[in-house]
């Protein structure tokens, strides 16, 4: 029995050394035998099924990568996405893997593929304000017939798990305004994904996400865990949430309801709710640095959460779905590190719907929010409304705080409150600008004794007291009464004063005192950001008092505004500059309906500005909506360098505007162009000593420029360049963060041709002949068209026609006028001197098209006339007039490009240039100009 036993035992093993062995060896093999089959086939279904640009550095097959699959993995891939998303970027992963099916590539040599694995990748998702989407890259097949076939044979996506490893997701939704940013994001699908119908399981792991909805963020770095069971259809490609369970942070949600991925859009039938939690599950949720807050204060209380979005998504349509948001907190309580009296019985009952996604239809039932603190300290509001523009309104608020022991209750760590705070506010009725409608409302605000105080700085604001009362008895404008008397502040020993009230707001009556000074810099640090620094010192002693209407009217002697305001190196941002401006010194005084700007010494990088003159009507551009800020200037410039203040340049200012950001996104090499304010109507005369614009230099401008309803003009201004005085009439306009258009009326006295030819670029492609050209030349020329984003002209765009006149021109190696000469055999023709001729030319569509004109050289009289392109293009015709009088003489056409002239002797058939196609509505060449196969 032993040695049957023993025998056995070998036997056994070795047979599964053997079978091990077999199975090791194959492993190895199977890859080698069949790289270039799977390579091939992998490359091939890219092409045929997906329409984008697919590259990886290096292909290989192996059991080892994903044990035990058998997977072709593609190194380094690159995947851009679907038009007109042409150029950026889908996916970059530093490996994709395909799992082939081992069964059909061995017996049936077929690419089955089954599973898909990527790791480390970037999946970029974007859709623009159209709703046009990046990832619509597969091409689906063009028939059912076609389909049948490439299920029987070929290489077949028949996906069975999904696997994502460590991978950076972005979806940039700019038609829903939606960002997610998702990093450590892993993820495991498994299902027959090629049925067409099919259960998907899912278990995904976001180490940190960021939700933003229209540049607000909601979620930052919020850790995810979700459990899911989708079923899908991919025929209509909608997704049925059957079992989706999700936690952020803390926070449970459960997620139901249907999502269908359409061409154009979406539609959304979806429900998420967080039901029976805690409160302190709730806060899990707040920003990152009120995470440690948490872990030292006691949170109780019950939250329900609710949130539907339900309806069709189409930007073409425009479609949008419905959003509600429900949410209700009870018996809460917070009590930071035992404090003596904390907050209890915090009550909300929120209820907001906005139908269609439509802001004008919001309706918000804020039924209750109220809490305590301690035994006296209370606060209890309600609020009802319904629209935004028009709001029907029911609110109240009520309540007596002591800001000291709320401080304490909530732990404020980051600022330091005190001060008794009282109000007792309620209005009903209807707000509308339009209709001077405001809600029949009374009340008032009161604080004293006020104190604050913020991490950022030691010292505190003190000696706070605002005392504001609200009246409306009739529900009008008119009826409308603010009073603030008093509020004051006191600041590093430096009192501030306020004395202000407002009445009839359909025709403001305004009574105001403001006095006191400020370091602007030491108070902005009370609530200073981070990457923001302001500076500076302001002092006011102003009385203010008059009527909208006296203004308006021209009732200037009814006005008694007087005053000044004196600023100190004062750093200041618009969203419309890439810099901030600063403001060294500005001293400004007010005088009824003017503000005069008596010292005003500023700077933008490396531009500066001396101004005095005045401001029309400041106040009533401050009280209305859409005002305007009209007034006349005198400027004084060492220099101003418009290159800085091009949209897209790099500057301090962060808070730009949307359309600026997404220009930045979509365009990070351009500059953009100029963008003009649209609420400025302002002359200035103008006196500067350089100006630098795209790496030209302009000395000495002198004459008026100004801004009026977004158009900045230029009239009878005058500019030295090159030594000569250059006129000039113009208009410019953006039209968007990277295209503007321009009409311009240029008039130059005899300047230096060569010099112009190498030191202007637009006289350099108008004028390429003047390549070889010495002498003095004089223009006047009238052009318009549009500027790209790099604030260059697009040729295709210009119109416009004039003169240049040839003083005294000399023309020296030209190749055209050499190869004249060789095909006539008279040298005289090669360096032809020009006087006092005058070409009159036209310019369209990339082309030139000049009027005849003659000159004489060596006894001959040449007449040219014809087309030329911005590119070099000829279409030329010449009469050559034969000595003495020019009689009688001979064709010559001239074709080919100024490089390479084409020149026929005794002919009248030339080439016709094409022009260019160019669409101006959307700033975009269509089609460049080309020559005519056609003979003319």
């Amino acid at each position: 029995m032993p040695f049957s036993f023993q025998h056995t035992a070998l036997k056994f093993l070795k047979i599964t050394g053997i079978i091990t062995a077999a199975i090791l060896l194959l492993l190895f093999l199977i890859p080698l035998l069949f790289p270039g089959k799977v390579a091939s086939e992998v490359k091939k279904i890219a092409n045929e099924r997906l329409d984008t640009k697919l590259d990886f550095t290096k292909s290989r097959l192996s059991f080892f990568t994903h044990f035990p699959s058998l997977t072709v993995s593609l190194d380094d891939l690159s995947m851009t996405g679907s038009a007109p998303f042409g150029n950026d970027t889908l996916i970059k992963a530093e490996q994709v893997a395909f799992g082939i099916n081992l069964k059909r590539l061995i017996f049936d040599n077929e690419v089955k593929i089954n599973k898909l694995y990527i790791s480390k990748a970037l999946i970029n998702v974007m859709v623009n304000q159209k709703g046009q989407a990046n990832y619509n890259i597969y091409i689906a097949p063009e028939d059912k017939k076609n389909q049948k076939e490439d299920a029987e044979e070929g290489t077949a996506l028949r996906l069975e798990r999904i696997d994502l490893e460590d991978c950076h997701v972005k979806y940039n939704d700019r038609s829903a305004k939606i960002l997610i940013d998702a990093k450590g994001f892993n993820y495991v699908g498994k299902g027959n994904l090629s049925e067409d119908i099919f259960d998907l399981n899912t278990d995904a792991k976001i180490d940190s996400v960021d939700f933003y909805y229209n540049r607000t963020a909601y979620l930052r770095k919020k850790e995810v865990r979700a459990d899911l069971i989708t079923r899908i259809n991919t025929h209509a490609l909608s997704f049925i949430l059957q079992k989706n369970e999700l936690k952020i942070n803390k926070l449970p949600l459960k997620f139901t309801g249907l999502l269908t991925i359409l061409r154009d859009g979406y539609k959304i039938n979806i429900k998420a709710a967080s039901e029976k939690t805690t409160l302190k599950d709730l806060f899990s949720v707040m920003p990152p640095e009120y995470l440690t807050w948490m872990n030292e204060t006691e949170i109780s209380g019950n939250s329900d959460l609710l949130f539907t979005f339900k309806g069709d998504y189409n930007v073409a349509k425009k479609l949008k779905p419905d959003l509600a948001f429900n949410l209700k907190i009870e018996k809460g309580a917070i009590n930071y590190q035992n404090a003596p009296a904390p907050l209890t019985d915090f009550q909300m009952n929120l209820n907001a719907i906005m139908p269609s996604l439509d802001i004008e239809k919001l309706l918000i039932n804020l039924n209750t929010l109220k809490f305590k603190v301690g035994e006296k300290d209370y606060f209890t509001a309600y609020l009802h409304s319904k629209g935004f523009t028009e709001m029907d309104v029911n609110a109240s608020v009520k309540g007596a705080l002591d800001l000291a022991t709320v401080d304490a209750a909530l732990g404020l760590t980051s600022l330091e409150l005190k001060g008794i705070l009282k109000t007792n506010l309620q209005a009903r009725g209807t707000f509308s600008t339009t209709k001077k409608l405001f809600p029949k409302t009374i009340g008032g605000i009161s604080l004293r004794n006020g104190w604050l105080k913020t991490e950022s700085y030691p010292n505190p604001i003190t000696d706070i007291t605002l005392v504001a009362n609200v009246l409306n008895k009739a529900g009008t404008f008119k009826d409308l009464i603010v009073s603030v008397a008093p509020a004051s502040f006191a600041f590093e020993g430096n009192p501030v004063y306020i004395n202000a009230t407002l009445s009839d707001f359909s025709d403001l009556a305004y009574n105001a005192k403001v006095k006191g000074e400020l370091n602007v810099g030491r108070i902005y640090k009370v609530f200073s950001r981070k990457g923001v620094d302001i500076t500076g010192y302001a002092k006011a002693d102003l009385s203010l008092k008059g009527k909208q209407s006296y203004a308006t009217n021209g009732q200037y002697d009814k006005l008694d505004n007087k005053g000044t305001i004196i600023l100190k190196n004062i750093k200041a941002t618009s969203e419309l500059f890439p810099k901030a401006f600063f403001i060294k010194q500005g001293n400004f005084r007010f005088q009824n309906e003017k503000m005069w700007f008596e010292k005003f010494d500023a700077s933008y990088g490396k531009s500066d500005f001396a101004i005095n003159g005045y401001l029309l009507n400041t106040i009533n551009y401050f009280l209305e909506s859409n005002g305007t800020l009209s007034g006349d200037f005198n400027m004084k410039s060492k220099l101003i360098n418009v290159d800085e203040f091009m949209a897209l340049e790099k500057g301090e200012n962060k808070d730009r505007n949307i359309e600026v950001d997404y220009a930045k996104e979509d365009h990070p090499k351009m500059s953009g162009v100029v963008i003009i304010p649209k609420n400025l109507n302002v002359g200035l005369k103008t006196n500067v000593d350089k100006i630098e614009y795209n790496g030209l230099v302009f000395n000495k401008l002198a004459g008026k420029v100004g801004i009026t309803k977004g158009n900045f003009y230029l009239e009878k201004t005058t500019f030295n360049i090159i030594d000569c005085l250059l006129g000039v009439d113009a208009n410019y306009k953006d039209e968007s963060p990277t295209s503007a258009h321009f009409d311009a009326h240029f008039t130059a006295k005899d300047f230096s041709v060569q010099r112009a030819y190498k030191e202007i670029p637009m006289f350099h492609n108008m004028v390429s002949a003047a390549e070889k050209a010495q002498g003095i030349i004089s223009v006047d020329y009238t052009i318009k068209g549009d500027l790209n984003g790099n604030m260059g002209p697009i040729y295709e765009s210009m119109e416009g026609g004039g003169i240049l006149n040839l003083r005294d021109v000399q023309v020296k190696g030209m190749k055209l006028f050499d190869g004249i000469s060789s095909q006539t055999g008279q040298k005289g023709l090669n360096n032809p001197d020009m006087k006092g001729i005058e070409i009159v030319s036209t310019i369209d569509n990339n082309l030139i098209h000049i009027e005849p004109f003659t000159f004489t050289v060596a006894g001959f009289k040449p007449t040219i006339k014809g087309t030329t392109s911005f590119d070099g293009l000829l279409d030329l015709r010449m009469r050559l007039g034969l000595p003495l009088f020019g009689l009688i003489g001979f064709p010559i056409v001239i074709t080919g490009t100024h490089d390479d002239p084409k020149i026929k002797i005794f002919s009248k058939t030339g080439q016709k240039i094409n022009d260019a196609v160019y669409d101006e509505k959307n700033n975009k060449v269509i089609k460049e100009e080309k020559v005519s196969k056609r003979k003319r």
